[in-house]
């Protein structure tokens, strides 16, 4: 095998496919790239058996072939190169000459045919969603997943289709976060729940440009992300998701109208005064035309006070206060509104279209620190 494309072409190409590497296992050739210049496109390939990433990079192919090398120390080499044109080139014998200016390295590479290809997926009926808009949707969400193994369902988001909408939904047992998208034309409903891990990994690569689309495949057990030259195949989690209707009320006896960026600010001030692991509430008291926070710590104590509009009856109510930094750090709107019952009750932001809708648990507090 034998191309020359540009280091930064290549580059980009490693650092997409990289994002499928696992950091552990048993099986060697897990750790490794597959290149593969067989068929007329220079393709890379990674894989860990649950999310795959293949992508398409420009170059000039003088000699067919395929090899599958180390990921890690490939992707190290490849980033400190000179920025010029790479030229790749394998033996028989599987080793690699990568030549750039005049540097010049020489490294063992496996075979191809070891590797563990991607999944064949039969692609029918795209669903068409912007890049912009599925990257928004994941950052806007991804938060609440939940990083505790034990229950799978929390540690991914459902993604459920309904003529032309998609509901995202994610929760980790404290908080439920959930973004409406409308499509542009109407689908088949599906509803499958996607690892937390590829949706990071997605919305890395995602270029967020309005125009540009994703195709969205589904089949039992995967799902196709598909844009630009890249694809990404994940395994779906099986079983069925938890039934959020039951936990969305519209009922609410108190109604508070504030500006985001105030309110975020306040809360993100607040945690100056938690040492990591300190679980310490910030407790809001809202009474008409004024919301009163207030949090103490071992550290000291911080009193604030924001101009609100208020519907309804008083409450005092403790909460997380990165549980609450989370959700209005991806707000876009300038105005958001708050609705809650009582201290126990969970409180709900949202908008009035739901677009989006973040429910998040009270904590308990001792009244007599208030």
């Amino acid at each position: 095998m034998k191309f020359i494309c540009k280091k930064s072409d290549l580059l980009k190409g490693v650092n997409i496919v990289l994002k499928a590497v696992p950091s552990k296992t048993t099986m060697s050739i897990l750790e490794c790239i597959l290149i593969d210049a067989s068929t007329g496109q220079i393709k890379m390939t990674a894989n860990d058996m649950e999310l795959g990433i293949e992508t398409v990079i420009e170059g000039d192919i003088q000699e067919k072939g395929i090899i599958a090398i180390d990921a890690k120390i490939f992707s190290e080499i490849v980033r400190k190169l000179p920025d010029n044109d790479v030229t790749i080139e394998t033996d028989a014998g599987f080793q690699m000459q990568i030549t750039c200016e005049k540097a010049r390295f020489s490294i063992a590479g496996k075979s191809g045919e070891d590797f563990s290809y991607l999944p064949y997926i039969e692609k029918a009926e795209p669903v068409v969603v912007s890049q912009f808009s599925l990257r928004e949707v994941i950052k806007q969400t991804i938060f609440s997943i939940s990083d505790n193994e034990n229950n799978k369902m929390m540690t991914g988001e459902l993604f459920e289709i309904d003529g032309n909408r998609l509901k995202v939904v994610s929760l980790d047992g404290h908080r439920v976060s959930i973004r409406n998208l409308e499509l542009k034309e109407e689908y088949q409903p599906r509803k499958v729940i996607v690892p937390g891990k590829t949706l990071i990994e997605v919305s890395k690569i995602l270029s967020g440009e309005m125009d540009a689309l994703v195709n969205l495949f589904f089949t039992k057990n995967h799902i196709v992300f598909e844009f630009d030259e890249t694809t990404v195949v994940s395994r779906l989690i099986e079983g069925e998701y938890f039934r959020i209707e039951q936990m969305l009320s519209t009922d609410y006896e108190t109604k508070v109208k504030v500006n985001k960026k105030e309110l975020l600010s306040c809360i993100d001030r607040a945690t100056l005064l938690i040492r990591e692991n300190d679980k310490k509430p910030i407790i809001i008291q809202i009474t008409d035309g004024e919301m009163r926070l207030k949090l103490t710590s071992g550290l000291g104590t911080m009193n604030e006070e924001i101009v609100i509009e208020k519907e309804g009856k008083d409450i005092l109510i403790g909460f997380n206060p990165k549980f609450l930094i989370d959700a209005l750090r991806v707000i876009d709107d300038e105005m958001v509104t708050l609705y809650l019952v009582n201290p126990k009750a969970p409180c709900f932001i949202r908008d009035e279209n739901q677009t989006y809708i973040y429910l998040i648990l009270p904590v308990n507090f001792n009244s007599a620190s208030v």
